[in-house]
């Protein structure tokens, strides 16, 4: 049978573009892709990239105290949502354009359109075109979800935080996991009142203790007004503000309310039924090893298959799909020891297994320690860093490592190297300190402060 394309990919994010653009580019199959949206994806438009700068603006606040703390006579303004944003959408303008333009070069034919699957092989695009494919790539990551409970439309979630046309005075984010504690942190630190609310008993759940809860410590004393074990029951309009009623029987007004309490894959619209192709619980497509679903000429990578949803893992899923079908090098994704960042304020990196995570696993031994930055003393500042090494106590491996501290994420990418390499605590011993540095505690730790 003769194809019109060799791949045809559904979905213009970080997954299905660096897909799209590898085989064509690479191996010089026939590419199309379709894209109902933005190019560039959740993570480009709508994620880790507007969030991140929103961050940097948001740090400028606490860096404006700093500043006089060192001599530095400066006041602190006002923070301008409209200069912000209008160079914030110039910039995601510029980086969709570098998407199209990637897609181009490596000859991708493009659609800008929705698609859907009518049968193995063939795809329909929304004006009713259809086009064959030897082979079709699912890459349309997911989108956030609201509760069901009354009111819920009247609240927004992380997809339209980036467009609200003025900053508001108060606002209340429910969640607990790193969307919302991220956002809770940028809002405050934007002059916002923000409160969070969260159904658990702390924020992060599944990563480590010590490390969430020095993270609440932080977020706490910058001012957000985090509420443990609170959610809300019901959402009304009242005058220009929304009133949420919360579990606890209390009542408040906030000028806007942000639900991040969950995501679900992009599935719904693809036509998945009509071919069997079988779902989980939360509607992700089911793949193998090597993101291959049911249908043997469909292959899905990134959220969709809500495996591990991070930008850099649906990269790296996309390469390994390329590898495995136009290169003839089988290769699983490795899902094995993932660096990661949470940019809350203060920062956390982690990488590895938590304390509890690894108690669990087997006999251990804890390396920690828990300070003030020199930065942060001589400001005046009261925020603590941690840094913390977990190691297997049989063979000395590394396992998990655990940072709270400014750049915590730029420190767990480097560490993340020398963890997936198998180092063990005698590897970090032997190696020469940095000095006078943050991160030169990770390789000037005693002996463990917990065994178990």
């Amino acid at each position: 049978m003769t194809f019109d394309y060799d791949l045809f990919v559904i979905g213009g994010g970080s997954g299905g573009v660096r897909s799209a653009r590898v085989a064509a580019g690479d191996t010089g199959a026939k590419v199309g892709l379709a894209e109902q949206s933005r190019y560039g994806g959740t993570c480009v438009i709508r994620g880790c990239v507007p969030k991140k700068l929103m961050v940097f603006a948001s740090e400028f606040s606490v860096m404006t105290e700093q500043a006089r703390a060192y001599g530095w006579p400066v006041e602190r303004g006002p923070f301008n949502w409209g200069s912000f944003q209008t160079k914030l959408n110039a910039e995601l303008d510029r980086l969709e354009g570098v998407y199209r333009s990637i897609l181009a070069k490596a000859g991708v034919e493009t659609f800008d359109m929705a698609a859907k699957l009518v049968e193995p092989h063939v795809v329909e695009l929304a004006d009713g075109t259809r086009k064959t494919a030897k082979h079709i790539l699912l890459a349309v990551g997911g989108r956030p979800v609201k509760p069901d409970i009354p009111g819920a439309d009247l609240a927004i979630t992380s997809n339209e935080i980036f467009n609200l046309q003025q900053l508001p005075k108060s606002m209340l984010i429910i969640g607990g996991g790193y969307i919302a504690s991220e956002f809770a942190g940028i809002m405050t630190g934007l002059g916002v009142a923000t409160t969070q609310f969260y159904r658990g008993e702390q924020i992060l759940r599944g990563f480590d203790d010590e490390a969430r809860n020095l993270v609440t410590d932080g977020m706490r004393a910058r001012g957000v007004d985090l509420r443990l074990g609170t959610n809300a029951t019901a959402l009304r309009q009242e005058g220009n503000g929304i009133c949420v009623v919360a579990t606890d029987g209390t009542e408040a007004v906030y000028d806007h309310v942000m639900f991040a309490t969950g995501r679900r894959p992009n599935t719904d619209m693809l036509g998945l039924a009509a071919l069997d192709l079988p779902l989980d619980a939360n509607g992700a497509v089911i793949v193998d090893d090597y993101s291959q679903t049911a249908v043997p000429s469909i292959y899905a990578v990134g959220d969709v298959t809500d495996r591990v949803n991070l930008t850099p893992v649906a990269i790296q899923e996309g390469m390994a799909f390329v590898k495995t079908v136009f290169q003839g090098a089988p290769t699983k994704p490795d899902h094995d020891l993932i660096p990661t960042a949470i940019f809350t304020q203060p920062e956390f990196g982690t990488i590895g297994l938590s304390e509890a995570a690894a108690q669990a696993a087997g006999p251990i031994n804890v390396y920690a320690t828990t300070f003030r930055s020199m930065r942060e003393s001589f400001g005046g500042g009261q925020e603590k860093s941690l840094l913390k090494l977990i190691t297997d106590a049989d063979t000395d491996k590394v396992i998990g490592c655990h940072i709270v501290a400014p750049a915590a994420g730029e420190m767990i990418q480097l560490i993340g190297v020398a963890i997936k390499m198998g180092a063990t605590k005698a590897d970090f011993d032997r190696t020469m300190a940095v000095h006078p540095t943050l991160s030169e505690e990770l390789v000037t730790m005693g002996g463990p402060v917990r065994m178990g």
